[in-house]
């Protein structure tokens, strides 16, 4: 049985998923997700994601912006004990940080592929805009879980594969909040 990859993460309007928490990740506009009024629904997507994340799947930088924070942070406890996994082709094993649970590096879009093709539940990627459209290309994301925020920035990273090719997506589930946001869930026709 084939596991669910799942993409999960901030997105404008404009499809760019690059800097939501601040100009320290690197695009000149970054922060946008503060600039957007706080709305406490907006954000239950990420609750109702607890139920389904089985392990979490990062590329490096994403890995080593995340893991020191949510290792300490009450708001992530729940993925403390979940298996990680690192797609990586540099990233060693001194470098893995202790004390957030088991991880193991993935070396290629092979292990990707056999890690969603073995048992056991959904496969969680947060950030790692690359690793995402790396994946997407390969047609390995099942589904993305997507929090789409009334800004356009124009340029900067996005998820989704060069249009090679059309992709159909079945809308699964949306909402709008009061806010602007508007959550979209789309599962991908493979």
């Amino acid at each position: 049985m084939t596991r669910e990859l799942v993409y999960t993460g901030f997105i404008t309007a404009d499809g760019i998923v690059d800097s939501p928490g601040g100009v320290v990740e690197g695009h000149p506009s970054g922060g946008w997700v503060f600039r957007t009024p706080f709305d406490p629904d907006a954000y239950s997507l990420k609750g109702e994601e607890l139920a389904d994340t089985t392990a979490l799947l990062f590329g490096r930088r994403s890995y080593e912006a995340f893991a020191p924070m949510w290792r300490e942070s009450e708001d992530h406890a729940a993925y403390r004990d979940l298996p990680k996994y690192v797609v990586s082709t540099t990233l060693t094993e001194d470098e893995v940080l202790d004390g957030w649970g088991e991880t193991r590096i993935l070396r290629s879009t092979d292990e990707v592929a056999a890690l969603r093709d073995g048992e056991g539940g959904g496969i969680f990627i947060h950030g790692s805009a690359e690793l995402g459209r790396h994946l997407g290309e390969a047609d390995l994301i099942d589904r993305y879980n997507l929090l789409v925020f009334p800004v356009l920035l124009g340029s900067g990273k996005t998820i989704f594969p060069p249009a090679q090719r059309a992709q159909q997506l079945t809308l699964r589930e949306s909402a709008a909040y009061a806010n602007g946001v508007v959550k979209v869930i789309y599962d991908v026709n493979h």
